[in-house]
């Protein structure tokens, strides 16, 4: 069984993130974080903070991949050599098919052999590391995002309980 994404698919998922992204001075406004009195409130706000604020993560795992392409230069060559080397066999292709020894190699095979060979440039790049870096960067500022971004209906949920005197 094969997935097969259409260019319509993808549009259709771009806009309905576009659709879900909340105005930035809405999602940094500081006053809105709060460290809630309780513990009870940080399984709520983050489920409906991610609801909420889905297009906002996104653009921020966005923002964070290419904060880590741009700042590591062996990473950035190597992705720059991958796509260059596929555009060539791409355009290559098109023209005239490659033959080693009599038989025609096809272009999935020529895209593995590029694959293989930029593995060992992408291991010195250190890309597993960003790759990983990413995840958890991300997952860290999404849920600290999530978990002090006050709700406006949680402001009447928590009873104050300063008044009340323990025996």
């Amino acid at each position: 069984m094969s997935l097969k994404i259409s260019n319509k698919i993808l549009q259709e998922w771009v806009v309905s993130m576009k659709d879900k992204v909340v105005p930035w001075s809405s999602f940094i406004n500081v006053s809105k974080f709060k460290i809630p009195k309780t513990i009870s409130p940080f399984g709520k706000r983050i489920v409906k903070n991610i609801e909420k604020f889905q297009g906002n993560y996104i653009f921020v795992f966005f923002g964070l991949v290419l904060f880590c392409i741009l700042t590591s230069p062996l990473l950035l060559i190597g992705i720059g050599v991958c796509v260059g080397a596929c555009y060539v066999v791409n355009v290559r292709n098109n023209e005239t098919p490659l033959r080693l020894m009599g038989r025609q190699i096809s272009l999935a095979h020529q895209y593995a052999a590029i694959a293989t060979f930029s593995f060992p440039l992408f291991w010195i790049a250190g890309a597993g590391s960003a790759v990983f870096w990413v995840i958890g960067a991300s997952f860290v500022l999404i849920i600290c995002h999530a978990a002090f971004y006050s709700l406006e209906d949680e402001l009447d949920e928590v009873p104050d309980l300063e008044g009340i005197q323990t025996v």
